[in-house]
C-alpha cells in the first residue's frame, strides 16, 4: 500500500546541474518545503536507530565519526570499510521519502543509509560509493536534513575540486560515472552546529556482491 505524504509536493523541478567533468550530479535546493524537512528531521532524529560503528585504522578499532542506521527491504545487506549492515524494517517516514526519490530518479531504492552528524566535530571521510553490490553506475539519492554541511567532491584523476553547500531540505543525485572519477566528504569544522541527516537512498544487489 502506497503511504501518503502528510505534506503537498512542492520540490522544484529545475535542478542545478553540476559543471563535472566525468560526473552526473543534479541538485535540487527545495525539494522538501521548510514545513516538510523540519517535520523529518525531527521525527527520524527521534525514531531512527541510531549507532555508531567501529572501523579499522591503522590496526586499531576507532569509532566512526557519526551516528548511522540501515535500512531496508529484508535482502538489503551492505557493507563497506568491514562494517556488515542488516537492514531495519521501513519507517512510514522513510517510506514516503523513498518514494519522493524515486519519482525524482526515475529509478527504484531498495535501502537507504541513514548519517546523522550532530555537531561539527562528526565528519565523513573522502570516499566514493562504489562497493559492488550497487553495479559500476549506481544512482544515490542523497536528502539532506537540519544544519546546513560543505559537501566537497574531488576528481581521482584530475584532483579538481568542488564545493557545494548542502541546504535543509535539499536532494543531491549522483548517477552516470560519478562513482568511478569522483570521491566525496563532509569535512569537520570547529564551527558551533546544530544536527544534521543525510539520508543515502540507494539500490543494493545481492547478485553483483563479490
Amino acid at each position: 500500500m502506497q503511504q501518503s505524504s502528510l505534506f503537498p509536493s512542492v520540490s522544484s523541478t529545475e535542478p542545478e546541474i553540476l559543471p563535472l567533468v566525468d560526473g552526473n550530479i543534479r541538485y535540487f535546493n527545495h525539494f522538501l518545503s521548510t514545513q516538510e524537512a523540519d517535520h523529518y528531521c525531527t521525527r527520524l532524529l527521534d525514531s531512527l536507530a541510531w549507532r555508531q560503528d567501529h572501523i579499522k585504522l591503522y590496526g586499531k578499532q576507532v569509532k566512526i565519526p557519526r551516528l548511522q542506521a540501515w535500512y531496508g527491504d529484508n535482502d538489503a545487506l551492505y557493507q563497506y570499510s568491514g562494517i556488515n549492515l542488516q537492514p531495519n524494517p521501513w519507517s512510514d517516514e522513510l517510506n514516503v521519502l523513498r518514494e519522493r526519490c524515486e519519482a525524482a530518479c526515475n529509478v527504484r531504492f531498495n535501502s537507504v543509509l541513514a548519517n546523522c552528524y550532530r555537531d561539527g566535530q562528526d565528519s565523513m571521510a573522502w570516499h566514493s560509493d562504489n562497493e559492488p553490490e550497487l553495479g559500476r553506475d549506481p544512482v544515490i539519492a542523497s536528502l539532506s536534513l537540519g544544519q546546513v554541511r560543505n559537501f566537497d567532491l574531488k576528481h581521482r584523476v584530475s584532483g579538481e575540486k568542488y564545493r557545494l553547500p548542502l541546504e535543509h531540505g535539499s536532494l543531491l543525485i549522483m548517477a552516470g560515472s560519478t562513482q568511478q572519477f569522483w570521491l566525496h566528504s563532509l569535512a569537520k569544522t570547529k564551527k558551533s552546529l546544530a544536527p544534521r541527516i543525510n539520508l543515502t537512498f540507494r539500490f543494493v544487489s545481492a547478485n553483483l556482491r563479490r
